[in-house]
This record gives C-alpha cells, sequence and structure tokens, in this order.
C-alpha cells in the first residue's frame, strides 16, 4: 500500500485544528478561527506562513492578482479554514486553486462552522 504524502503534517494540523474546535466550538468568525489556529501552531511548533500570498502565472507571466491562503504549514501543505454550517463544491474547487497556485500536492479544507464536529478534507492535487 502507498504511503500518504504529508501523513504527519496533516495529522498535527488536524490535532491543531481540534483543539480549536473543542475548545472554541461554532459560531466565530473565520478570523477568530484563523487567530486561535495560529496561536495553536505556534504552541505544537508548527511552522507556518499567514494570509501567505499565491502567485498566479499565465502563459509564464506572473498575474497581479494572487490568491491568499489561510496559511502554509511546514511549507508543504495548504490550509484553508472555513466557518459554514457544511461545506460545499465550492471550498474544494477554491482549495485545488489554491494547490494549483503554490504548486503544491497537499492541502487541507478545515471548517469550523459545523455543529457536530469539526469538517476536514485532506486533497490531493
Amino acid at each position: 500500500m502507498a504511503e500518504l504524502i504529508c501523513k504527519d503534517e496533516v495529522y498535527a494540523v488536524v490535532g491543531a485544528a481540534m483543539t480549536v474546535y473543542n475548545v472554541l466550538k461554532p459560531g466565530f468568525l473565520e478570523a477568530v478561527y484563523q487567530e486561535a489556529l495560529e496561536f495553536e501552531f505556534a504552541e505544537r511548533g508548527i511552522p507556518y506562513r499567514a494570509q501567505a500570498e499565491l502567485p498566479i502565472v499565465y502563459k509564464g507571466r506572473t498575474l497581479e492578482k494572487r490568491y491568499v491562503a489561510d496559511f502554509i504549514v511546514f511549507d508543504r501543505v495548504v490550509v484553508e479554514i472555513k466557518a459554514l454550517p457544511r461545506l460545499v463544491g465550492r471550498e474544494e474547487a477554491q482549495l485545488l486553486n489554491y494547490l494549483r497556485a503554490a504548486r503544491m500536492k497537499v492541502g487541507l479544507l478545515i471548517n469550523f462552522g459545523a455543529s457536530d464536529r469539526l469538517e476536514w478534507k485532506r486533497m490531493v492535487y
């Protein structure tokens, strides 16, 4: 069986997100979860860049418009967070675009807004 790409990194990020969810519960704005997750990453020694700009290249030229990912962790994983009642395909498409722009293979979509549990999805591009 093939080994998962960035398995340990994803495990660490999801663990930090679960702690944030269990402490804050649903109901806050995304910006609150962003700040709390930054705190949790720092406390756990998880290397991250918050609000990481991702250049978009079109026909070999870098466009002025850039995507902004919530986090790049371990310089290998794009993390996009949400605070929605449930995730839909739009959020998945957004993360896939971020992965293409960042030229990274693994992304995590984390939703703090679901009332019964932390929602998260690992995506590979």
